[in-house]
């Protein structure tokens, strides 16, 4: 179920972004509720990632890198 919500935005700001979204074949509706879907989900991502990194906990090389040795191919 949609549910309509109501900003205030300086006009010119409005303008532009109406601008983009045409150019895009959308509609600024469409694009903030993209940008709110994404928005949304930042906490869910940085989380996810954050478990990520947690579950190599296990890794341990042992010594630091060089610079060098970490950019080799």
């Amino acid at each position: 179920m949609l549910k309509n919500i109501t900003f205030s935005a300086d006009e010119d700001l409005i303008r532009k972004a109406r601008e983009r979204a045409a150019a895009e074949n959308t509609t600024l509706n469409e694009a903030f509720r993209q940008w709110l879907e994404k928005y949304a989900g930042r906490v869910e991502t940085a989380q996810a990632f954050l478990a990520l990194m947690d579950s190599f906990g296990y890794v341990q090389p042992g010594r630091c890198f060089s610079r060098e040795e970490m950019n080799e191919r």
